[in-house]
């Protein structure tokens, strides 16, 4: 049997290992960042999540002294980017804009190349938006939810409504709104709020749940008609507007959130400074003030909490989309 004399040299070779490792991260840390920072947005420019990477990405990168480019990368259903960042180096260099969409996803795709709650480290939340139900004055008169309802089923031919892509919340919400009312909508995926929004306006479509910030000016400007949120309470941006609840249509509480995520691996001082620097910079009053100007209502919360609510809405998420029946793609 070894002796404490005998297994004196492993001993010490091991917690100098540990020293070292741990001097390592502190140096990795120090020198974090070397270069420019990604934010990789999974949606086109013009919608919520690319609007909050840019407001995020300025104030970062006047704290950190570095560079901080916006990419999109859209398409299905935001898991383009997703996977992107998944696979990227994880040096605290590439970081995903991610949204409540990704928390749906598992459910509705068969197959997925990343695993989101395993190959993503969570930083902070950005901002929680609430969703609106929306539509074009031109297509429908509807003031209301119940006038909408009855306009739906009126004309079936011409209920559909857009989304930001299969398995969005905007998706899940419809697919809700269906359920509820009894009206059946032909859904119009796109690759994001932009191109939703263009055709929204122009009439190709008749009505969206799109978050707050893309159509926020179009409502304030007439060319869109705001008859509902989706959230539990009213919005501060539109405190006019009721709820669906209020509108006769319970148990409607989907908000859309958006957060910073680290591919796995990432080194814990990196994370950790991550999610310092951006708490600072979300918890702001200056930061606060422009967020209210878009309907967005900043978080910053802790990595750890991220990681629950990621969890947690994952397991909701796979109820409502297994109660609406979705196909997986």
């Amino acid at each position: 049997m070894p002796t404490l004399s005998s297994r004196r040299p492993r001993l010490l070779s091991l917690v100098a290992a540990a020293l070292l490792a741990l001097g390592g991260n502190a140096a990795v840390a120090q020198d974090w960042p070397s270069r420019p920072i990604s934010l990789v947005v999974p949606f086109p420019p013009g919608g919520t999540t690319d609007v909050l990477a840019r407001a995020l990405g300025e104030k970062l990168a006047a704290e950190l002294g570095q560079a901080v480019v916006v990419e999109n990368k859209p398409g299905a259903g935001a898991t383009i980017g997703a996977d992107q960042v998944a696979r990227a180096r994880p040096d605290g260099h590439t970081l995903l804009v991610g949204a409540v969409h990704h928390t749906i996803a598992p459910s509705v795709y068969q197959s997925l190349p990343y695993d989101f709650q395993k190959d993503l480290a969570p930083v902070t939340v950005i901002a929680m938006v609430p969703n609106v139900l929306v539509v074009n004055p031109q297509h429908t008169r509807a003031g209301t939810v119940q006038e909408l309802v009855q306009a739906l089923k009126d004309k079936p031919e011409q209920a559909n409504f857009g989304s930001n892509g299969y398995g969005t919340a905007q998706h899940m919400i419809g697919a809700q709104f269906e359920a509820k009312t009894g009206a059946r909508l032909t859904h119009v995926p796109y690759k994001g709020s932009g191109p939703l929004t263009t055709d929204l306006l122009g009439g190709q479509i008749m009505m969206s749940f799109d978050t707050i910030t893309p159509v926020l000016p179009h409502i304030r400007s007439g060319k869109l008609r705001a008859l509902a949120v989706t959230t539990a309470e009213r919005s501060q941006a539109l405190p006019e507007v009721p709820t669906l609840a209020e509108s006769g249509l319970e148990g409607f509480n989907i908000g859309t959130w958006f957060g910073v995520l680290a591919p796995a691996g990432t080194p814990e001082p990196v994370l950790e400074k991550l999610s310092q620097s951006m708490t600072r910079i979300i918890r702001s009053a200056e930061f606060g003030q422009a967020m209210a100007r878009i309907g967005a209502q900043p978080v910053g919360n802790s990595r750890q909490e991220m990681a629950r609510q990621i969890q947690d809405e994952t397991a909701q998420f796979a109820l409502v989309v297994q109660r609406a029946g979705l196909k997986a793609q």
